[in-house]
C-alpha cells in the first residue's frame, strides 16, 4: 500500500479521510496547515499526497504545489477542491496527478488512489538491505526505477562539495551513473532496459574516482514499474537513448544532463535533454537574452516507429545543430549517443566512463516553449545557477564583467509566441516610478530573437524587484542585421503571436505565478521594424 501525506486545514475533513484511509491499509500522515507540510512531506517520504487547495487560499495550495514538485517531481499529487477552475490553466495543473471536485466521495477518492498505487511496483526495500533493492518482474518487458538517493553535505554551488556520482548496478553489471547534488533525499528516475521476467537485484554504489572527496551516498528506497505493450507510454520508455557524458566533463562536475523529455511529434518521437550549462557556443549573457536560460536544450534523438512499434528510422544531432541518420550501437532498442561538443551535440561513437539512463517525461509543447520543462521542474533552474556561481560566471547587478550575468533571480522571464519577416524581437521593461525602459538585447541587436514560434527571454531587474512594481512590458522590433552573404533588409515586421508568461523567481529558484494577465487577441500585434509596442500592467 502506498504512504499518502494529507494535507487539509480543515480537521474534521482531515480526520474523517486518515481514518477512512487507515482503515483501507494505507498508512497515513496527517498535517493542518501549509507551512508543515513540506518539513512533513521530508520527513515522511510519501508515495501519494491528497491536498485541500486552499489552505486557506489558493495561493497557499498552488505554493504548495510548486514546493512538492520542486523537493520531488516523482510524487504522486491529488488535488481536492471545490472550485477546480483555481487551478486549471496554471502551471501548477501540471503538476499534480488528479483533481478532484468536491465534495468528494469515499469511494472515488479510494479508486483513485489505487489506480495512482497502480502504476509503480512498490518494491520499497527496507533498511536491512542497505543500498541494495530487490525485486521481482511478473512478466517480461522495459523497467523504469525511482531511487531515493542523498548526499550529505553536498552542494552543487561550492568547490569540492560538487556532488556524489553514484553507479546502478542491475543483477551484479554496472549499468548507469547518477549525479547525485542534493544533500536531502531527492529521486531520480532511471530506466533500465528489458528484463525479463523474475527476481532482479538494483544495487546503488559510490563511484570513489569521480565523487566529491568526503562526501557519502545514502540511498533511502527504490520503487520499480513495468512497461509493456499495450501500456501507453511503452514506446516512449523503450527507445530513450543511453547518453554517455562528454569526454571533458568527466571529473568536472559541469554540464551534467539534469533530466530527459519526449515529446510526440508528426510521426516520431523526439528526445531532449536538458543539460545545467554549456560551456560552448552561445555566451552565458546571450543564452539569458536570446533563450531566457543559462540551461542548455537539445534534442538528441528522434526514432520512427511503424505500427508494431519497431525503429524504422532514427537521427541523431550532431556537429553544427545537423540532424543526420543513426546508424550506431543499442542495447535492445536504446540507441548509445556519446556528448561530442562543447555546446553538448551528440555522435554515435566516443569514449567515456559515464553514462546516463534518465527516464524521459512525456511532455506536450505545443502550446509552450521548451524552456516550460524547467520551469515544472525547478530544480533545474536551482543546479544551473549553483553552477554558474562555482564557476565564477555571476557578477553584481547593474555592472558588466564580460559574459557573466546577474544573479538569475534579478531577471524578469518572458515568454511568447514570434513571427519575424527580415527582423528580430527584444522585450523592455520599465518599473513604477522609473523613467528608464530596461532590454532584453542589451542594445546589441545580435541578442535578439530572430527564431520563429515559442521564445524566451529575460530582462535584468534590481534585486528584490516584486511583481507589483513592474509597471509596463515592451516588445521592440527589430531589423535583421546584415549577414556574410546577404546586405541587411531595408526593413521587416515582427508578428507577436501570443504572451503567455511573464514572472518572476524565488529565492529558491521556483517561477512564480504569471503576473501576466493582459487579454490575448486572436491576430495578435504586428509590429514594424523600428516600432515598441507596450502594455501598461499597472
Amino acid at each position: 500500500m502506498p504512504r499518502i501525506l494529507l494535507v487539509d486545514d480543515d480537521p474534521d475533513q482531515l480526520e474523517i479521510r486518515e481514518m477512512i484511509l487507515e482503515s483501507e491499509g494505507h498508512t497515513v500522515a496527517a498535517i493542518s496547515s501549509r507551512h508543515d507540510a513540506l518539513s512533513g512531506f521530508a520527513r515522511f517520504l510519501p508515495d501519494v499526497v491528497v491536498m485541500d487547495l486552499r489552505l486557506p487560499k489558493t495561493v497557499d495550495g498552488l505554493q504548495l504545489i510548486r514546493e512538492l514538485h520542486a523537493a520531488n517531481a516523482a510524487v504522486k499529487i491529488v488535488v481536492l477542491s471545490g472550485w477546480p477552475a483555481d487551478i486549471s490553466g496554471t502551471p501548477e495543473e501540471a503538476m499534480v496527478s488528479k483533481v478532484i471536485q468536491k465534495p468528494v466521495k469515499s469511494e472515488l477518492l479510494l479508486r483513485i488512489l489505487g489506480q495512482l498505487a497502480m502504476l509503480s511496483l512498490f518494491c520499497f526495500a527496507a533498511a536491512a538491505f542497505g543500498q541494495t533493492f530487490p525485486f521481482h518482474l511478473t512478466r517480461a518487458g522495459e523497467v523504469t526505477s525511482e531511487i531515493e538517493l542523498s548526499a550529505p553535505g553536498s552542494g552543487w554551488g561550492v568547490k569540492g562539495r560538487e556532488a556524489v556520482l553514484a553507479t546502478v548496478k542491475l543483477d551484479g553489471r554496472a549499468l548507469s551513473n547518477l549525479m547525485v547534488y542534493r544533500p536531502s533525499p531527492q529521486a531520480y528516475s532511471i530506466f533500465l532496459g528489458a528484463l525479463d521476467a523474475g527476481d532482479h537485484r538494483l544495487e546503488v554504489e559510490r563511484d570513489g574516482q569521480y565523487s566529491a572527496a568526503g562526501l557519502e551516498l545514502k540511498a533511502h528506497g527504490a520503487r520499480f514499474e513495468e512497461h509493456a505493450l499495450p501500456k501507453a507510454g511503452y514506446a516512449m520508455v523503450a527507445h530513450a537513448p543511453i547518453l554517455y557524458a562528454r569526454a571533458n566533463t568527466v571529473g568536472k562536475f559541469t554540464d551534467i544532463p539534469l533530466l530527459s523529455y519526449c515529446e510526440r511529434m508528426d510521426g516520431y518521437l523526439q528526445y531532449t535533454t536538458i543539460f545545467s550549462n554549456e560551456d560552448g557556443g552561445t555566451s552565458t549573457r546571450a543564452l539569458m537574452a536570446r533563450w531566457g536560460r543559462t540551461t542548455d536544450i537539445e534534442h538528441v534523438y528522434r526514432v520512427w516507429l511503424d505500427a508494431a512499434g519497431h525503429a524504422t528510422r532514427s537521427t541523431i544531432q550532431t556537429l553544427g545543430h545537423a540532424d543526420v541518420e543513426f546508424k550506431g550501437a543499442r542495447e535492445g532498442n536504446h540507441p548509445l549517443l556519446y556528448v561530442s561538443t562543447d555546446n553538448n551535440m551528440v555522435a554515435e561513437e566516443g569514449a567515456a566512463p559515464i553514462r546516463y539512463m534518465l527516464t524521459p517525461l512525456l511532455v506536450d509543447l505545443s502550446d509552450a516553449s521548451r524552456e516550460a520543462v524547467m520551469d515544472q521542474h525547478p530544480f533545474t533552474y536551482a543546479i544551473a545557477a549553483q553552477e554558474l556561481e562555482r564557476e565564477a560566471k555571476l557578477r553584481p547587478f547593474g555592472t558588466v564583467d564580460g559574459q557573466k550575468i546577474s544573479d538569475v533571480r534579478n531577471y524578469l522571464y518572458l515568454e511568447m509566441r514570434i513571427t519575424n519577416r527580415d527582423s528580430r524581437v527584444a522585450a523592455r521593461v520599465q518599473l513604477a516610478g522609473d523613467p528608464r525602459w530596461r532590454s532584453s538585447h542589451l542594445g546589441r541587436t545580435d541578442y535578439a530573437m530572430e527564431r520563429d514560434g515559442w521564445v524566451r527571454t529575460t530582462i535584468e531587474l534590481p534585486p528584490g524587484t516584486h511583481a507589483n512594481q513592474i509597471a509596463a512590458i515592451g516588445v521592440e522590433c527589430l531589423v535583421e542585421p546584415a549577414g556574410p552573404d546577404r546586405p541587411a533588409p531595408v526593413a521587416g515586421s515582427c508578428h507577436v503571436e501570443k504572451i503567455s508568461r511573464a514572472f518572476l523567481l524565488d529565492r529558491q529558484y521556483v517561477p512564480q505565478p504569471s503576473f501576466w494577465h493582459t487579454s490575448a487577441r486572436p491576430e495578435g500585434w504586428r509590429i514594424p521594424t523600428g516600432e515598441t509596442y507596450t502594455w501598461t500592467l499597472q
